[in-house]
C-alpha cells in the first residue's frame, strides 16, 4: 500500500528521495541543508522528511532564527542606547510590558515587525522621539 499525500491527499503515492539538498531561509539567510531524506509526493512535489533528515532541516531552521534574535538584540540595544532610553522608557512607547525590551535584547523573545520598523525608524530619524514621549 502506498503512503498517500499528507498535503494534496493524492492516492498516487510519494516516492522515495536519498542525500538531496535543500535551502532553508529564514529573515533574507539562507543555508543549505545536505544529505536529506523522505519522501516526495508524485502529484504536488510535497516532501515529508525521514526522522533523521527532518530533526536536520528543523535544527538548521532554529540556528537561523537564533542567528536572527542576536542580530536584533544587539540592533535594539544599539538603538535604545543612541536614543537614551532606559529598556522602562523604550518599553512604554511601543506599549509593551516592563520587560518586554529586557527579552528582546536577551534574545529570549522576538519583537513584533511594528517595533522594529518604530525603532529603525527612530535610528534614522531620532528627532522623532520627541513626537511619542
Amino acid at each position: 500500500m502506498q503512503k498517500k499525500c499528507g498535503a494534496c491527499g493524492s492516492g498516487r503515492g510519494m516516492t522515495r528521495f536519498t542525500n538531496e539538498s535543500f535551502i532553508v531561509s529564514h529573515a533574507g539567510v539562507k543555508t543549505k541543508v545536505e544529505g536529506l531524506s523522505g519522501y516526495r509526493c508524485v502529484e504536488c512535489d510535497e516532501v515529508a522528511f525521514d526522522a533523521r533528515s527532518a530533526r536536520r532541516y528543523a535544527d538548521a531552521g532554529d540556528e537561523l532564527v537564533l542567528r536572527n534574535r542576536a542580530r536584533q538584540s544587539k540592533e535594539f540595544r544599539r538603538i535604545r542606547r543612541k536614543l537614551g532610553l532606559s529598556q522602562a522608557a523604550a518599553a512604554r512607547i511601543t506599549g509593551g510590558g516592563h520587560n518586554a525590551f529586557s527579552r528582546y535584547e536577551r534574545g529570549e523573545a522576538a519583537p513584533l515587525e511594528a517595533v522594529i520598523n518604530l525603532f529603525r525608524l527612530l535610528d534614522k530619524h531620532p528627532e522623532l522621539l520627541k513626537d511619542l514621549a
